[in-house]
């Protein structure tokens, strides 16, 4: 189960980051990125009411994206989220007990990582994907540089992507993209399809990027 989520998070290769002043927005926002064709919507938990936001999506079982929980900071907050139908977990910084949970429940662990030794650390706690955050301070060199000792790492910037340079990330050997920002900003003046666009050309940058590897 816990490597199937991550395979089909890992097959799109975007994470739609979704942060909202209202649950309403928060749910608007997902749809827009599904229509889009992202399949990981990670709800944060700076969303009010981001617990039922969760609640609401994972309840549709026939849907064909995966609902996480982001903004993540401690494991009442990730146990509450998995307990929802949160799917995987993410955080804006490594926490041990947090990847303990998830290794009990079996759920992706996705921990915000920076240095070597923070990547370092996570992957020994079990953690599935890194996301390196914020991504805007580093660099598609710097993902070649930590494949140098870590090849096995699976690293995913977030922070700083955007429809321009998410292919530089992908060949330089990020999994996958996370995005929120730049993916949701037409929301902000009320164009929601604006949105499903934004969706669909992450998704193909990060398909052409990897056809262009092969």
């Amino acid at each position: 189960m816990k490597a199937e989520i991550v395979q089909n998070l890992l097959k799109c290769g975007v994470v739609a980051v979704i942060r909202a002043n209202s649950y309403e927005e928060a749910a608007k926002l997902a749809d827009c990125c599904v229509k889009g064709g992202i399949v990981g919507l990670e709800i944060t938990f700076t969303v009010p009411g981001a617990d039922e936001v969760i609640a609401k999506l994972a309840a549709n079982k026939d849907a064909g994206y995966i609902v996480g929980a982001g903004t993540v900071l401690d494991v009442a907050t990730a146990r509450i989220a998995i307990l929802k139908g949160a799917k995987f977990i993410v955080s804006p910084a490594f926490d041990k007990e947090v990847a303990e949970l998830c290794n009990l429940y079996q759920i992706p662990y996705m921990p915000g990582c920076f240095t070597i030794n923070e990547i370092v650390e996570a992957m020994k706690a079990g953690a599935d994907v890194i996301k390196v955050f914020p991504g805007s301070s580093a660099s598609p060199e710097y993902f070649k540089a930590v494949h140098g000792p870590l090849p096995q790492a699976n690293l995913m910037p977030t922070g700083g992507v955007s429809i321009e340079n998410c292919g530089q990330w992908i060949k330089a050997g990020a999994v996958a993209v996370g995005t929120g920002g730049s993916l949701t900003a037409p929301a902000k003046k009320g164009d929601y399809e604006g949105v499903v666009k934004n969706a669909r050309d992450f998704v193909e940058a990060v398909a052409k990027a990897r056809k262009e590897l092969k």
